[in-house]
Order: structure tokens, then C-alpha cells, then sequence
């Protein structure tokens, strides 16, 4: 447990020093916005595209593994969605709680973590739960979201859910790496140094991120967000490592790198999209907040748990 510990430190180390600049006016709001535009358009793009110009779609696609997380995830994303409409909040409230629960930071932090903790085989894996999370939650908040204001379900909705999924980097670089990959169409050395190049800033200049957007965010409402960061980091592990160990046959490798994805903390994502419809921004930024605070002990005792495998 210790040497997990020690092993993980540097990426939180690496958050911690965003944050510090974050707070005390060094690194401004408008800086980290730009600093994240980049990771996201540029350095996390070309490492994913690169990994996935190496791995052939049967390596990275197993539908088992797809359902056991699925259903895990929606287990808890209904639980919590329940248990925020028994509070009797609006369900667009529900829906944004619901994805604090399950939408762990998957991008930005599992990716460059994981990969490095757990070895090159954990790219299929991670891969295959960053596509759940965009393609399957990150639609159905809008779809909640904007058939709960609308009352009903309009084609508009399903038109603003495609673009959105056309418009992401992250599924766009991935998928033309795979189309890369089935083609078997090698990259020149010269592209596979510049991705490599660029790649290369996606693991520091993601955490550092992370950690001056957190500087902008408050705790109000604890102990919602607490609840809520108790389900991502404790029930959603949890629930998928009962899946993927009891309910489905999955590798137990890439069952390890699935449980450990699930245990990290809420993404920022959720915030963007909290914002962006004004449903309940600063209690999804409490819980990113108090989240990312409490996985550095609990992400180490996954990864460290799920090593035995």
C-alpha cells in the first residue's frame, strides 16, 4: 500500500502545485481555461490517438467488459438518482448529482495514472470506459436535462447530442486511430515523434490543470457533496468490482484497471456541463472538490488492491 502511495503522490503533487498557483493569483482563471483547451484539443489527442493507432479494435472492444461497467454504473446512477429525488430536487438536479456519482476523471487524470501504474495493457481498458462515460452518460444528462425543461423528447435534443459527440476530441482522435489501426496504415516516424512530443505534456499539463480549476471552486452544500463523492470514490468501485469479478467474465487485468478507473474522483466535465445549464454548479464543485481531496487515499488503496490481481 505504501509503495502505491508513493507511486500515485507525484500526480496528486502535480495537482497540489496547480491548485497553489490557482489560489494565490498566480495562475489566473483565464490561463487555466487555456492551459485545459490545449490538454484537451491538442496533448490528450495526440496521446490517444497515438495509442489507438496501435491497437486494433478487437484489442480494445470487448463487449463484456462494456456491459459489466455499463450496468455497474447505471446501478449506481440510478441509486443516487433516487436517493436525490426522495431530497425532492428537480430532476434535472437528480440527473447532475446521478452523474457525480459515476463520471469519474477519466481523461485527464485516469488516462496518464493508469497507464503508468498498471502498464501499456491498461489502454484498452480505460479507453473503453472513457467511451461509456462520453457516449452513454454524457448523453443522457443532456437528454434528462433537456427533455425535463422541454417536457418532452424532440428531435433538436438528439441533434444537439450527436454534434456534441462529432465535436469531442477525445472520441474524435480515438476513433481516428482506430480507423488508422484497421487499415493497418503505419505512421511516419516523423507524425509518431510529434504525437509522441505532444503527448508527452498531456500527463503534467492535465493534472496541473486540474488543480488551478479546482482553486476556483467552493465547498458549499458539504454534505451533498460528501454523499456524493462517497459514491464515485466508494459505491461505484464497488459496484463494478462485483460485476467484473462475479457477474461477467472479464480478464482479471483489465478487470483491475476497470475498477481502479471507477474509483476515481468526479470529472470536470460535469462541472462544464452544470454550468452550461445552470443546474447546480457549486454543489458539483464541491464534490469535485472534496473528491479529489479524498482520492488520494482511496484511488491508492484501489490501486493497490486491484495489483493482487
Amino acid at each position: 500500500m505504501w509503495d502505491i502511495f508513493l507511486q500515485t503522490l507525484p500526480f496528486f503533487m502535480l495537482i497540489a502545485l496547480g491548485y497553489g498557483s490557482g489560489r494565490t493569483g498566480f495562475f489566473s482563471p483565464e490561463a487555466t481555461a487555456y492551459l485545459t483547451k490545449f490538454v484537451f484539443y491538442f496533448a490528450l489527442s495526440a496521446m490517444l490517438f497515438r495509442f489507438s493507432a496501435n491497437l486494433s479494435l478487437e484489442a480494445i472492444l470487448d463487449w463484456q467488459f462494456v456491459l459489466a461497467y455499463l450496468s455497474a454504473s447505471t446501478v449506481i446512477y440510478a441509486f443516487a438518482t433516487v436517493v436525490a429525488l426522495r431530497r425532492r430536487v428537480p430532476l434535472t438536479e437528480a440527473a447532475v448529482e446521478a452523474q457525480c456519482a459515476v463520471i469519474g476523471n477519466v481523461g485527464f487524470l485516469g488516462i496518464p495514472m493508469l497507464v503508468l501504474l498498471l502498464g501499456e495493457g491498461a489502454v484498452g481498458p480505460v479507453m473503453m470506459v472513457l467511451a461509456v462515460d462520453l457516449i452513454v452518460f454524457g448523453s443522457l444528462i443532456v437528454i434528462l436535462i433537456t427533455g425535463s425543461r422541454d417536457g418532452r423528447m424532440s428531435p433538436k435534443v438528439l441533434w444537439t447530442v450527436a454534434v456534441g459527440l462529432l465535436k469531442n476530441p477525445m472520441i474524435v482522435s480515438i476513433t481516428l486511430g482506430l480507423i488508422v489501426s484497421s487499415l493497418n496504415l503505419a505512421v511516419p516516424l516523423p507524425i509518431n515523434d510529434f504525437l509522441t512530443l505532444l503527448g508527452a505534456a498531456a500527463t503534467p499539463g492535465a493534472l496541473f490543470a486540474i488543480g488551478a480549476s479546482l482553486a476556483s471552486k467552493s465547498a458549499e452544500r458539504p454534505a451533498v457533496a460528501a454523499w456524493l463523492s462517497t459514491c464515485k470514490l466508494v459505491l461505484h468501485p464497488t459496484a463494478v468490482a462485483i460485476a467484473a469479478l462475479y457477474f461477467f467474465d472479464i480478464d482479471p487485468y483489465a478487470a483491475g484497471v476497470m475498477i481502479a478507473a471507477a474509483a476515481l474522483p468526479v470529472a470536470g466535465n460535469v462541472y462544464i456541463l452544470a454550468q452550461h445549464y445552470g443546474v447546480a454548479p457549486t454543489r458539483v464543485s464541491a464534490s469535485i472538490l472534496i473528491s479529489t481531496a479524498a482520492s488520494i487515499v482511496t484511488v491508492s488503496l484501489v490501486i493497490a488492491w486491484v495489483t493482487n490481481f
